[in-house]
């Protein structure tokens, strides 16, 4: 199954925290795990916050960081085109969503996702009103 997740559920995949042992689950369901390209730099931003905030340590943070780059080498990442450009502002002028949010769901429906991932409920609404089978973690 292809398994597309947005970058609130996919760094659930490196810090503990609710939601985490689903994601677990759904990367051990994927046959091939969908990105969007901006889903690295959010995650990294998301772990260098951690890491101010001394919830991580600096060799945590590179120990995450490292495993993080070792699985984006094996994900189908969807770059920033065009197409995924029209289906995220079609998607924000159908339902209430952040512009990342909505490039999450444009690559989801581009890279022909199976199954949308998220953590966010509305992103989750309208990844369903848009079509994509969606869950929340």
């Amino acid at each position: 199954m292809r398994v597309f997740f947005d970058s609130s559920a996919f760094v659930k995949r490196y810090v503990r925290e609710a939601g985490s042992d689903a994601v677990l689950h759904w990367c051990d369901q994927a046959t091939e795990i969908l990105l969007s390209g901006i889903a690295l730099p959010e995650i990294v931003s998301a772990l260098c916050r951690l890491q101010r905030e001394g919830r991580v340590s600096d060799s945590q943070y590179r120990h995450l960081k490292a495993l993080l780059l070792a699985d984006v080498e094996d994900a189908a990442i969807c770059d920033l085109t065009p197409m995924v450009l029209a289906q995220a502002i079609a998607s924000l002028e159908a339902n209430v969503l952040r512009g990342m949010d909505a490039i999450h769901i444009g690559s989801a429906l581009v890279l022909e996702a199976e199954l949308f991932v998220t953590s966010d409920q509305r992103q989750l609404v309208a990844a369903q009103s848009c079509g994509l089978r969606a869950v929340s973690v």
